[in-house]
């Protein structure tokens, strides 16, 4: 049963609300208490989160050993591993730059609850500017349904607060600390979380934007469907699909069943991924594309735009992916939009051209979607200042000869 969620404020009392569940929800931080952890409504001290990082380290090590238990001994995978060691060290001069603004910067509001289970967190990234609500993207990242963290986010969600929108990046326990039926809940809670509270951190409760890259764009496609399939069977809720505008899915895989031989072929083995996705029968119900199809017209009714993000290149999760399920959608009557950057690899968008400093055209095409019928903000976008460069460009493109994606 999903955690309930109590109304946070006036404006929230002033919404339709969604039949909720009856178990608790944890409270969240003051809205001024920008930096801090969620429930005391403080900043949290620098021990405080030295604390909760070498807790989530002890974690993290345990579940390695775990992991390593399935992995076995493995050329794929171990050869992934090096890549991925290699790629992170070319990039740790952005990382490291992006980090501090991570743990230093007011604007972010680290590690807030929003559920009773294990990384039940999130971040959330708030403009400087809150004279005025601001639009919301709840995001949830990726990392092969294995090593994501909320953290990953960190430059997505620094760009678009610059652009003045509230981001939230979403945790959930990856696996072996859980499977995919506990991502999808997480991810469902924290986005109940985000509709119940994010008025009280500046945030406007009638312009919430889902968004998920690579797994995260699975994990919230799956949250979202079966979301808007218990409400057109008038099922209990914690949270509305139409109180979605948009859903923004990055490089995602949303036929899972399709995708399992690919996945063994880069070093993500067959038996573990079942296990990630609880067996190979449970891969149609967790497939986007496929529980699409089955879905009766008065659940694709209630689904909000789909915007589908995709680079040519990617070679992680084809681009194909996204086109197959834009084309699902469109069939079954739903809203979609299909975006390919030529091109492309599968982190490019999202984190080397970030890194590179200068245009964004992922957060450019995500901010044409959320300003589309707001012409004051879009003419003060004009003006936004440039985003800096991060990284050399030599490190980018050898960053990008070596990575795993």
């Amino acid at each position: 049963m999903r955690p309930g969620s109590p109304v946070a404020s006036d404006a929230l009392r002033r919404r339709p609300a969604p039949v909720a569940s009856s178990s608790p929800r944890f409270a969240s931080a003051s809205p001024h208490a920008l930096g801090g952890r969620g429930g005391g409504g403080r900043r949290s001290t620098f021990r405080e989160d030295v604390s909760h990082a070498a807790a989530e380290t002890y974690l993290v090590t345990r579940l390695a050993f775990i992991l390593l238990r399935y992995l076995g001994v493995g050329y794929r995978w171990m050869s992934q591993l090096l890549a991925l060691l290699i790629y992170a060290i070319l990039l740790m001069p952005g990382f490291i730059r992006v980090g501090y603004y991570y743990f230093f910067s007011r604007q972010v509001c680290r590690s807030v609850v929003y559920g009773d289970q294990p990384r039940n967190r999130l971040d959330l990234y708030i403009p400087r500017d809150t004279t005025k609500p601001s639009p919301v993207v709840a995001f949830v990242t990726g990392g092969a349904w294995i090593i994501g963290y909320k953290a990953w986010g960190s430059l997505l969600g620094r760009r678009l607060a610059e652009r003045g929108i509230v981001v939230a990046c979403i945790d959930y326990r990856n696996f072996p600390q859980g499977t995919i039926s506990d991502m999808v809940s997480d991810a469902s809670d924290g986005i109940s979380f985000v509709c119940d509270t994010v008025a009280s951190y500046g945030g406007d409760p009638n312009q919430i934007y889902l968004m998920g890259q690579s797994a995260g764009a699975h994990i919230v496609a799956c949250a979202l469907l079966e979301q808007a399939a218990k409400e057109s069977r008038g099922e209990p809720i914690s949270w509305s699909s139409t109180q979605i505008k948009a859903y923004f899915g990055l490089s995602g895989g949303y036929n899972i069943q399709n995708l399992v031989d690919h996945f063994h072929e880069r070093g993500l083995y067959r038996s573990i991924f079942l296990s990630i996705m609880e067996g190979e029968e449970s891969l149609p119900r967790f497939s986007p594309e496929i529980a699409a199809k089955k879905s009766s017209p008065e659940t694709i009714a209630l689904l909000p735009q789909i915007v589908l993000l995709h680079g040519t290149d990617d070679h992680s999760i084809p681009y194909s992916a996204s086109e197959t399920f834009a084309a699902v959608l469109k069939q079954a009557g739903g809203k979609a939009k299909l975006l390919l950057y030529e091109g492309k690899t599968h982190t490019d968008v999202f984190l080397q051209d970030p890194l590179r400093g200068g245009k964004d055209q992922l957060v450019e095409d995500v901010i044409s979607v959320i300003r589309a019928d707001d012409t004051v903000a879009r003419e003060k976008d004009v003006l936004a200042p440039i985003p800096e460069r991060l990284v050399s460009e030599w490190q980018i493109k050898l960053a990008r000869r070596v990575s795993p994606f």
